[in-house]
C-alpha cells in the first residue's frame, strides 16, 4: 500500500499543484479581459464558453502585441512549450502588464498515451486540469460527431445508388476517434448482409487529424464554419472532380453539430492569468495553432496576448506565420524560441532520448561542448524565425538537472546572434520565474515589425512546397513520387493551387529524417502524398512515414489513471 500510494504521488505532482490552485471567478477573469458577463455561458464552476459576441464587444478596443511562443526541435519528451507559454502569460503580471494566453485544447490520444495532457506544468499551469486534459465542454466530441457524420452520410450515399458517381477507391475522407488506436489505422467497413452497406477499405485518424478540426480553428465566423464546411473535399468522381461535403448535403448538419464548439472555452493560469482554449489541429499533419476566433477575442483583451505554435519553429512557427496569420489578419509582435539544455546536447548527436526511459547519464554531465555543437539547430530555429521579419527571444528553460556554464553558452550564442535571451523558471517558480523573460519580450515588441509572408497565394504549389524546403528545412531541393505530382496535377486543375501549404513532417528534426539532429544539410525532402484539405484552407504534402493515428506505447499513461476512493483522479500527467 505504502509503494502504491508513493507511486501516485510520484506521477501526480502536477494535478496535485493544479488542485491547490487558489481559482478566481470566471466572471473576474473574464473582466480582467474586458469581456462582461453577459459574455459567458458557464459550463460549472471553472470553465465558460465566450460567445462569439465578444469579437464585436471588443472591436474597440487597442489591439495587443501578439506573441508566438515555438521552439527548437523538440526530444520526444517535449521541452516545455505549454508551460513556457503559461508561464510568461503569468510572468507579466510581475511585472506589471496585463497579458491573456491563448492555447490548444490537449487530444485525449496523448493524455491517456506517452506524452501526458497539456496544461503546462508545475506551478505554470491551466486549471482546472483534469477538465482541460479531458473532456472540457466536449468540443473534440463535436468534432469527432461532425467528421463521422459525413462519413455515415458518404457511406448511405453508396448504399442508395451513388447519384454522384463518386468513385470508392477516391474517398479520400477518413473516420475519427479521440483515442491513440493503431487497429483502427485501416480496416474495411460495409461488411455483412446487403442492408449493412457496400464493403470498402477505409481507417480511422485520431480526432486531432481531422478536417473539421482544422476548419473549427481557421473559422472566422458561424458562417464562415459553414462555408469551410461546404467546401471539405470527400474524394473525386470517376472523371477526377472533386466531391464536396455541399454535394452530398451534409455541411449544414455538421454545422449545426458544431455549434457551440465555435465558442472558445475560458479558463485561468494558477496564477489567474485568463486563458482561452480552443480547437487543437494535429501539428504535424494540421498547422498545429489554437483558434482564429480566440486570437481575435485575445488580441484586444489586455496588454499582449500569448499564443503556442506546436513543436519546433519549422513547422508550428512557419505554419503559424504562413497559414494562420493569412486567415486571421493578425500580425505578431514577437516570437519566443523555447531551448532546453537536454534538446541541444541530443542535437549534438551525442545523445539519445526515447520517451518512457530514464534519460541517459551523458545528457546529465555537464558539457558547454554538446551544447555548442547542438546549438546549430537553435540558430536555424532563429533564421526561420526571422525569416518571416519577426524578432525572436530565446527562452532557456531550465531543467534541475542543468549546469549553469551550459545556460552561459546559450546565452552567448544568443548575443552572438543578437538576440536577447532570458532565463526562466516558471515551472518551479510560476511567473516570478518568467518575468526576464516578460522583460525581454516587452522589449522586443517594441522593434519595428516587418512581418511578411514566406510566398505569396499566386506561386504554384510546387514553388510553396520547394520554397518551405529549401529556405525553412535547409534541403536542397523536393523529389517527389509519381502520385504526388498526379495529385498536385489535379489540386491545381481544380482550382486550389492558390491555398497555403502546410508540410506534414517528422517533429523530431528539421529535415525529413527523425534520426537527423542539428542544422542537416545536404538532403532532398521526399513527398510521397499530397492531400487537400480545401475546407480548412490548405494543401498538405506528407513526407516521410506520417502516422494520422497513432498507438499506445508498452506500459500507456492510462495503466496509472484512476479514481480513488474519494472520487478523484490519480495519475493524470
Amino acid at each position: 500500500m505504502e509503494g502504491e500510494l508513493t507511486m501516485a504521488s510520484a506521477v501526480s505532482t502536477d494535478l496535485e499543484i493544479a488542485r491547490g490552485a487558489n481559482l478566481k471567478p470566471l466572471t473576474e477573469i473574464a473582466s480582467q479581459m474586458g469581456l462582461s458577463e453577459r459574455l459567458l455561458e458557464p459550463y460549472g464552476e471553472g470553465v465558460a464558453k465566450v460567445k462569439l459576441d465578444a469579437i464585436d464587444a471588443l472591436a474597440d478596443r487597442p489591439k495587443a502585441h501578439y506573441v508566438v511562443v515555438s521552439a527548437i526541435t523538440p526530444t520526444p519528451l517535449g521541452e516545455g512549450k505549454t508551460t513556457t507559454t503559461v508561464g510568461l502569460g503569468q510572468g507579466f503580471a510581475h511585472i506589471g502588464r496585463r497579458a491573456t494566453v491563448a492555447i490548444r485544447q490537449p487530444s485525449m490520444g496523448p493524455t491517456f498515451g506517452i506524452k501526458g495532457g497539456a496544461a503546462g506544468g508545475g506551478y505554470s499551469q491551466v486549471v482546472p486540469m483534469e477538465l482541460l486534459n479531458l473532456h472540457l465542454t466536449g468540443d473534440m466530441h463535436a468534432v469527432t460527431a461532425a467528421n463521422n457524420l459525413l462519413s455515415a452520410m458518404i457511406d448511405n450515399h453508396f448504399h442508395q445508388g451513388d447519384e454522384l458517381g463518386i468513385d470508392q477507391h477516391e474517398v479520400t475522407w477518413r473516420r475519427v476517434l479521440d483515442v491513440n488506436d493503431r487497429a483502427l489505422r485501416n480496416v474495411v467497413c460495409g461488411l455483412g448482409a446487403k442492408q449493412d452497406g457496400i464493403p470498402r477499405q477505409s481507417g480511422f485518424d485520431i480526432t486531432a487529424a481531422s478536417e473539421v478540426m482544422a476548419v473549427l480553428a481557421l473559422s472566422t465566423s458561424l458562417r464562415d464554419m459553414r462555408e469551410r464546411l461546404g467546401r471539405v473535399v470527400i474524394g473525386y468522381n470517376r472523371h477526377g472532380e472533386p466531391i464536396t461535403a455541399e454535394q452530398l448535403k451534409a455541411a449544414g448538419a455538421m454545422t449545426v453539430i458544431m455549434r457551440e464548439a465555435i465558442k472558445p472555452n475560458l479558463l485561468q493560469t494558477m496564477e489567474n492569468t485568463p486563458v482561452l482554449v480552443h480547437a487543437g489541429p494535429f501539428g504535424n499533419i494540421a498547422h498545429g495553432n489554437s483558434s482564429v476566433i480566440a486570437d481575435l477575442i485575445g488580441i484586444h483583451a489586455g496588454e499582449f496576448l500569448i499564443t503556442e505554435a506546436g513543436f519546433g519553429a519549422d513547422i508550428g512557427a512557419e505554419k503559424f506565420f504562413n497559414i494562420k496569420c493569412r486567415t486571421s489578419g493578425l500580425r505578431p509582435s514577437a516570437a519566443v524560441v523555447v531551448a532546453t539544455i537536454r534538446a541541444l546536447k541530443v542535437h549534438s548527436g551525442r545523445h539519445r532520448v526515447a520517451a518512457g526511459k530514464p534519460l541517459s547519464p551523458g545528457l546529465l554531465t555537464e558539457s558547454p561542448e554538446d551544447v555548442h555543437l547542438g546549438a546549430a539547430n537553435l540558430r536555424k530555429q532563429v533564421e526561420n524565425i526571422r525569416l518571416h521579419g519577426v524578432t525572436p527571444v530565446v527562452a532557456i528553460n531550465a531543467f534541475p538537472g542543468d549546469h549553469p556554464s551550459e545556460h552561459q553558452v546559450v546565452r552567448e550564442i544568443a548575443d552572438e546572434l543578437g538576440v536577447r535571451s532570458a532565463m526562466c523558471t516558471h515551472f518551479a517558480d510560476g511567473g516570478r520565474g518568467a518575468a526576464e523573460l516578460a522583460e525581454a519580450v516587452a522589449e522586443a515588441v517594441k522593434e519595428p515589425s516587418d512581418f511578411h509572408f514566406l510566398y505569396p497565394d499566386e506561386a504554384s504549389l510546387k514553388e510553396k512546397i520547394e520554397t518551405i524546403a529549401t529556405r525553412v528545412y535547409g534541403a536542397d531541393g523536393v523529389e517527389y513520387d509519381l502520385a504526388a505530382t498526379r495529385q498536385l496535377e489535379t489540386y491545381e486543375r481544380n482550382g486550389f493551387g492558390r491555398l497555403p501549404v502546410c508540410v506534414a513532417k517528422t517533429h523530431l528534426s528539421i529535415s525529413s529524417d527523425p534520426a537527423l539532429k542539428g542544422a542537416p544539410t545536404g538532403w532532398i525532402l521526399p513527398v510521397r502524398e499530397v492531400r487537400a484539405s480545401v475546407g480548412a484552407g490548405f494543401i498538405y504534402p506528407i513526407c516521410g512515414d506520417m502516422r494520422t493515428m497513432p498507438g499506445l506505447g508498452m506500459h500507456p499513461a492510462a495503466e496509472r489513471i484512476d479514481i480513488d476512493d474519494n472520487g478523484e483522479i490519480v495519475g493524470l500527467s
